[in-house]
């Protein structure tokens, strides 16, 4: 029983609707277009008569070239049929949704991730979207049929019973006593049936599904596909046809379909569209997308597989109707019980049930089904600025007649088809004739081949089917372009994915495109599948010279869509990022950022703050606006622009920034393969990684963040590593150089801003920095002769100690005295003695010589803190790179000791202010006596330079962090005992710091052994304490009996806390600090190496440009730098051995030297790579699974020649078998007889030849067969009429053809004057006088007398199966005249351009309104006129005698029978061709020709096109232009 259900939340949907994108689709625009009348009656919409099998074949077919549904269905039963289509590009779709070819599908993600409804909120949208603009179908009169259903009962002539109809259905109305119409009895109603749809008792994947109505707008089940089921615009459409029973196909087949099926889907982003059902071909296909979803190599995605179906012939589908939507509807897959229906597919993801009102009528989705294909390939998706048309691809195994229809419907409307060869019938058909020349294409032929393959269906054949067969097989054969047929193991193929998008890429390769257009849209769609395999194989060959210029927008949609395989290929084919990466392309990627990317939010802050700060508009972004972005050390690369700039200081850095900021670890690994500063680069990289790092929120993303880091880390070793073994002295400079595209920083600085250890520590960074810090010294000086010559300088004339220079060696005392004090080591232990000077003075001061007015000794202590103050106030101010106060001061207070120092200087300052004040004379020197713990504190930061004492103390302050969280758990512990044992011991402390101590002090002493003696009552005494907390030196008093001297508390409860007290402090917790402290250690003891180094270089650096003097004499190097810098005003510089500025030429050849040492970098880690044990098994297995797919091959190669040798043995044996016997009967007649019956044996085949397809290419073929080819298309244009099959055998008059019924059909012309009459009864044709001039009319043929039968003229050419004179004005010939207007083609310098020699002719061409190719501006004349109509159309008035004279003046290049597509058996076009040809490109007659070229039409269009066989132009007319080019000897 069929659920019936109204939509009832009209309201709810009315609102729904208006803030839906398509609330204001009408139900106008789910109306059809009335079919025509012609159509209507070959359909037989306005009768319901019963159809045998072959009618119903033939309205199907008719319905798939109208774009209509065939209204005398297959009745259940039957052989069903899985079909594809193309509608006609002249059948128009209604109701178009606004802003539908918007098809990023990046942002539909995030439309997806920003829309504001959840679960329940989208499902309730969902159910009052649907009905307001989905509808079903519904009998809304039932009429009795003749026939029962399978149950017995009475049906009605829609198949349902009288239960399953409406109530009013049933009753007696208006509609009574008349016959039952679909057009009036079937009506339309809100779709009851949609939502998810899950199979019972297979798991608990969700699908959606729709019941539609056949009338439904493709454009509304598009929008619900990608907007409301969330799909993503598809890169390619696969439509898969074929036999809709279960047939058997070679294991190996099987799984070479499904694995290349699936693969082509999930790598291109495709849909795949199928019937739906679990049967036949469908069953494959989901059978496929199950073994997807089961492999553990496939991490993807799903295979998007859409399923449309007739609603009326789904089993079980009671359960799919929800009038509110099912969410999650049951179905029961029930094979068994099917019956005549069929069940769906349970591996489909989403289904589209077409509904007609009727019930087990197959083919009602096959309209449905074409025009929502036809519009799915006419939306555009863009991507990265590069827009592609989706392009469609039809998929063929085995099949029936349906299926042959089907693919002769793909082929006419320009859609390629895979054939599958071995899937069997009708697939096998045209794959075995395919290779042959359209003329050995027999109806013979094709009868023995039905016979071998169809076997028992092949009795139903009639002779007419047979040759309807034939003809269409020709049909396709002859547009070999869009027929790829895929033979496993031959021609190189072994995947079918490979053969569908080769398929593609041929039918595209096919096109009328002109020069790199064609070929430009084949990378496009390469592109977009994500296929380089055959970008490389069919695109980059030598068919086509790229340009690098033309590879620049596809370049870019790579870099957007993030396809670094497309990256490398352009790269390798010239494409140069310097030329790439101008300032507009940095901004057009910029504003194409992933959505999903935490840079692209940051930015768009950016963004909408200055759009808040400065205007109401949007402003358009900058590069300085990326430099804004907080998080990101940008703001020295990009600044603020004063005029427009076209190029980047460095485009490879700008790429290489854009592509890591969205952490694309292949894309970036490929661009900084092209960078020049490739350390600096890695190192800046690993920066900006870890900057984000700490602002991404998702934890994955900052992980692989961080990972990505550490990779260009390890980059950076590598190359440094590299230069290092090959020149130290070049490594070192590559260290300090100034890097002016990297914001005039250094590679050591950026390493250090990015905190790299690993690359800091590095032997060679070591190297150099130990050089750093010994200065001019020997590194191989002892420490203790440096100490020894420090307090000893004379024995710095003695070879004492040793300098790198060999000139110091032999200067005097003066230069090597200065060489030695400004080593760092040097200064460093200087400044160690003066501290430590200090440290012993400072304690002196506080504890032996304070006096309340200051001491010598105590303002020597005053003068040696003043020249530590000058010390910090220079480095705070010391900018040499001036980077700006700001910017110093937050390097400056970055440094932990900075901050020590800053501390313990103003400590100082305010003991210091209260000891001069003698009232707070004590107190400061409490704060004084604080400070010195601070200055001691300091010389931890001294230590650090010591390689043994420098690792512990980093372990120590990683220890303090742990101890900080310790103490925040044992504070928990102590307040909370200290609170409860004050409370119970203590009644009413008012003393703040009695309560201190008891509840903190008293509590934490206890946990090293200090138990307070009266907590157990046991050491209770009075005498130690104050009842009442009088007592200032004695605590309260607890709770007690004063008169029995004994407590009054519950020792019972305190002793227990105190015990849980101590287990959870002294155990637990003292315990876990020691376990942090074990962990701490042993995570930091492994890389405390690294960080030691890392830290060194902070220390190094202080002293490399610290004054040599150590306090209080530093004073004096402070006078004289505050001498240079205010009243000298001398700049500040950095010394060069840290920061190097070289000259271009120098920078030029080291920067040459470190990219030739990176690309031996890069090979050493390929080779690494594949010597890996896990590639090389890897490489094993490629090589293993190769070697058995090239054995499988050569057994089907080797079994080929063995089948054709074989047969031809057997034909052979037996013809001479026939022979012998006719010898022996001719004997015994005592005779010799006649020879007539002789068997002639058969000539042997040509074993030679294993690959027969090999062999057809081989015959050279005429394009037309040497027959009109045009004029025998099945459908006649711009009609609904449809020709008589004539195979090409049949063509000639001659030949017979008894079943020869053409019809008959004459177009009604407004302009009846000049045309014959229709020509449906002979009197009125009985003036016409044929073969001569009758009147104005010349019925004179170029090629003869013609044939005059039954008053109608015949076709010199030969039959084309319609009769009648068609569109045409007249019957015999339509004489017709087609102007080539040519010129040379010139270049800008005047020139001729020429191609392979030859010269290259320009012609001229119009394009009219609905059309998508070219003409010739010729057509048919008027009687007495000169000039063709078209042609003046394209003149103004005052140059038609010009240009009649110029026509009587040119050549005539053909004169003849044109093949057209209006010819029919009666009426024929002849043309003259005339070439005018202006060979000067300053010829008046051109330059006024061009002048007076006017279109009367907005609609047409006038070009110069270049002449070449690509060109857009109709296909007779190119005939003519190839005879123009070869008459001036130019290229075509």
């Amino acid at each position: 029983m069929r659920n019936l259900g109204v939509h009832t939340g009209h309201v709810e949907a009315l609102l729904v609707s208006l803030l839906s994108p398509v609330g204001a689709l009408r139900a106008s625009q789910r109306q059809p277009l009335p079919p025509p009348c012609g159509v209507s009656r070959a359909l037989g919409l306005e009768s319901r008569r019963e159809a045998g099998p072959e009618d119903v074949e033939d309205r199907k077919k008719l319905a798939l070239w109208a774009g209509m549904e065939p209204s005398a269905p297959r009745k259940a039963g039957s052989e069903q049929e899985e079909s594809f289509g193309v509608q006609p590009r002249r059948v128009a779709d209604l109701g178009l949704v606004p802003n539908l070819r918007r098809s990023n599908s990046s942002l539909c993600k995030s439309r997806r991730l920003q829309c504001p409804f959840g679960s329940s909120e989208k499902q309730e949208h969902l159910s009052s979207w649907i009905p307001e603009n989905i509808k079903k179908k519904e009998c809304v009169y039932f009429v009795e049929s003749s026939k029962l259903s399978d149950a017995g009962k009475v049906v009605c002539q829609c198949g349902y019973t009288r239960e399953q109809h409406l109530e009013e259905a049933t009753k007696p109305h208006a509609f009574q006593g008349k016959e039952w119409d679909p057009k009036k009895h079937v009506q339309e109603m809100p779709t009851d049936a949609f939502g998810d749809i899950v199979f019972t008792g297979l798991g608990q994947k969700v699908g959606k599904y729709v019941r539609v109505s056949q009338d439904t707008p493709s454009s509304v089940i598009y929008h619900l596909m990608t907007q409301h089921w969330g799909l993503d615009v598809p890169n390619l459409l696969i439509s898969v046809t074929g036999g809709a029973k279960n047939f058997n196909m070679k294991l190996r087949l099987k799984s070479i379909f499904r694995r290349g099926l699936v693969k082509v889907a999930q790598t291109t982003g495709a849909w795949v569209i199928t019937g739906g059902s679990h049967a036949g071909v469908m069953k494959q296909v989901g059978e496929a997308v199950r073994d997807f979803s089961l492999s553990s190599g496939y991490k993807d995605g799903e295979v998007i597989t859409i399923g449309v179906a007739t609603w009326g012939t789904v089993h079980n589908r009671e359960g799919l109707v929800h009038p509110r939507g099912g969410f999650p509807a049951e179905y029961v897959l029930d094979e068994e019980g099917q019956g005549n229906l069929t069940c769906l597919d349970c591996n489909h993801s989403h289904f589209i049930l077409v509904d007609d009102g009727t019930h087990g009528q197959y083919g009602v989705e096959i309209p449905l089904r074409t025009q929502l294909e036809k519009f799915i390939s006419e939306q555009t998706k863009e991507r990265g600025g590069v827009a592609i048309k989706i392009p469609i691809v039809c998929v063929v195994l085995e099949g029936g007649p349906g299926t042959l229809h089907t693919i002769y419907n793909a082929i006419t409307n320009g859609t390629p088809c895979v054939i599958v060869e071995g899937s069997g019938r009708v697939a096998d058909v045209i794959a075995q004739v395919a290779s042959l020349p359209v003329s050995a294409i027999t109806i013979g032929l094709i009868q023995q081949k039905l016979g071998e393959l169809f076997q028992e269906l092949f009795e139903t054949f009639t002779e007419g089917r047979i040759v309807e067969w034939t003809k269409k097989i020709q049909d396709i054969v002859r547009k070999r372009q869009l027929l790829t047929v895929f033979r496993e193991g031959k021609d190189g193929q072994q995947d079918v994915d490979v053969a569908i998008l080769q398929a593609l890429l041929k039918a595209s390769r096919s096109q009328d495109h002109f020069g790199h257009e064609n070929w430009d849209h084949q990378l496009k769609l390469a592109v977009a599948w994500n296929r380089v395999d055959i970008a490389r194989s069919e695109i980059f060959t030598d068919e086509w010279h790229w340009k690098p210029s033309d590879l620049h927008p596809t370049m870019t949609a790579a870099l957007i869509s993030n396809k670094p395989e497309f990256v490398k290929l352009f790269l390798e084919n010239g494409v140069r990022l310097a030329e790439l990466v101008t300032w507009d392309t940095l901004l057009y990627l910029y504003e194409n950022l992933e959505p999903s990317c935490l840079f692209h939010s940051k930015l768009q802050k950016v963004l909408a703050e200055e759009r808040l700060a400065c205007a109401p508009a949007a402003p358009r972004l900058q590069m300085y606006h990326v430099a804004q972005v907080q998080g990101v050390s940008l703001r020295s690369l990009y600044k603020r622009p004063s005029g427009h700039i076209s190029f980047t200081m460095d485009p490879v850095r700008d790429l290489l920034i854009w592509a890591v900021v969205q952490n694309r670890r292949e894309l970036a690994g490929i661009i900084w393969a092209q960078s020049q500063d490739c350390t600096a680069a890695a190192l800046a990289c690993s920066k900006i990684l870890k900057e984000l790092s700490k602002e991404e929120e998702d934890t994955d993303s900052s992980e692989e963040m961080l990972a990505l880091a550490d990779e260009y880390e390890l980059r950076a070793i590598g190359v440094f590593t590299e230069c290092y073994r090959k020149d130290e002295e070049r490594a070192q400079k590559l260290l300090t150089r100034v890097s002016e595209a990297w914001g005039k920083t250094t590679c050591l600085q950026l390493a250090l801003e990015a905190k790299d250890m690993k690359f800091v520590s590095h032997g060679g960074i070591q190297a150099f920095l130990t050089k750093v810090w010994w200065g001019q010294l020997c590194v191989d000086n002892g420490l203790w002769r440096v100490i020894l010559c420090m307090l000893a300088f004379p024995l710095l004339l003695t070879s004492l100690v040793s300098f790198r220079e060999k000139r110091l060696q032999a200067l005097g005392g003066p230069a090597r005295a200065r060489a030695f004090f400004s080593a760092p080591v040097v200064v460093f232990h200087l400044n160690i003695l003066s501290y430590f000077a200090f440290l012993c003075l400072f304690a002196y001061v506080l504890m032996v010589d304070f006096q309340p007015t200051p001491s010598w000794s105590e303002r020597l202590i005053y003068l040696w803190l003043f020249s530590l103050v000058c010390e910090e106030t220079r480095q705070l101010f010391h900018d040499p790179d001036e980077c700006g106060l700001m910017k110093m001061a937050a390097l400056y207070f970055s440094d932990f000791w900075n901050k020590l120092d800053v501390g313990a200087i103003l400590l100082f300052i305010a003991g210091l202010t209260c000891r001069l004040i003698p009232a707070t004379l004590y107190p400061g020197r409490v704060i004084l006596s604080l400070d010195f713990i601070m200055f001691c504190l300091r010389l931890m930061h001294i230590f650090t330079v010591s390689k043994t004492l420098g690792p512990k103390i980093i372990i120590v302050k990683r220890m303090m962090k742990d101890v900080f969280f310790f103490l925040f758990l044992l504070a928990v512990w102590v307040v909370s005992f200290g609170v409860a044992k004050q409370a119970i011991l203590i009644h009413n402390e008012s003393r703040v710091d009695w309560i201190f101590r008891g509840v903190v002090y008293h509590s934490y002493l206890t946990i090293f052994g200090q138990i307070p003696a009266y907590i157990d009552g046991v050491n209770f005494d009075l005498e130690h304490c104050s009842p009442n907390g009088t007592d200032p030196y004695k605590p309260k008093c607890p709770e007690s009996d004063v008169t029995q001297q004994r407590p009054a508390f519950p020792e019972w409860l305190t002793v227990i806390l105190l015990c849980l007290y101590l287990l959870f402090t002294n155990i637990l917790l003292l315990n876990l600090l020691i376990a942090m402290f074990n962990y701490t250690f042993q995570q930091v003891q492994e890389h405390t190496d690294q960080i030691w180094k890392f830290q060194r270089h902070d220390l190094i650096e202080e002293y490399h440009g610290r004054p040599p003097a150590p306090p209080p004499l530093i004073l004096l190097s402070h006078l004289q730098l505050l001498v240079r810098r205010v009243v000298l005003k001398t700049p500040a510089k950095r010394h060069t051995q840290l920061k190097n500025k070289l000259e271009k030429n120098e920078e030029a050849a080291l920067l040459s030297w470190e990219i030739y040492l990176k690309e031996n970098y890069l090979h050493n880690q390929q080779h690494q790579q594949h010597q890996r044990p896990e590639q090389r098994i890897q490489d094993i297995s490629e090589k293993v699974d190769s070697m058995v797919d090239l054995l499988d091959m050569d057994r089907l190669k080797r079994s080929g020649p063995t089948e054709q040798r074989l047969a031809s043995l057997e034909e052979q044996v037996a013809q001479m078998a026939r022979s012998l016997h006719w010898i022996v009967r001719t004997l015994k007649d005592s005779g010799f007889g006649s020879t007539a019956g002789v068997a002639a044996l058969a000539p042997p085949k040509a074993l030679d030849e294993p690959d027969a397809e090999l062999a057809g290419r081989r015959k050279e073929e005429e394009p037309g067969d040497g027959f009109h080819v045009n004029a025998r298309h099945l459908l006649y244009p711009s009609s609904p009429v449809t020709r008589f099959p004539v195979p090409n055998e049949k063509v000639p008059w001659e030949t017979e053809f008894l079943i020869y019924e053409p019809p008959f059909y004459t177009a009604e012309r407004k302009d009846t004057s000049l045309t014959d009459p229709m020509g449906d009864v002979p009197e009125p044709l009985a003036n016409i006088r044929y073969n001569a001039l009758d009147g104005p009319t010349d019925r004179r043929s170029f090629h003869g007398a013609y044939v005059v039968q039954d008053g109608l003229p015949l076709n010199p050419m030969g039959r084309t199966g319609l009769r009648g004179r068609g569109s045409l004005s007249c019957f015999g010939p339509n004489h017709m005249l087609h102007p080539v207007v040519t010129r040379w083609r010139r270049n800008q310098d005047g020139a001729i351009c020429r191609k392979s020699i030859k010269k290259m002719l320009e012609v001229l061409v119009v394009k009219r309104p609905l059309s998508e190719l070219w003409a010739l501006p010729g057509g048919s004349r008027e009687p007495g006129e000169t000039l063709p109509r078209k042609l003046k159309q394209i003149l103004l008035r005052e140059a038609w005698l010009e240009v009649e004279g110029l026509l009587q003046r040119g050549s005539e290049v053909y004169k003849g029978y044109m093949d057209d597509p209006r010819n029919t058996d009666n009426a024929w076009i002849e043309t003259v061709a005339t070439s005018v040809h202006f060979p000067d490109q300053n010829d008046v007659e051109l330059k006024r020709l061009n002048s007076h070229l006017h279109a009367c039409d907005p609609g047409v269009s006038i070009r110069w096109q270049v002449v070449d066989k690509r060109i857009p132009l109709y296909v007779n007319h190119k005939t003519i232009l190839q005879k123009t080019a070869a008459l001036f000897g130019a290229h075509y």
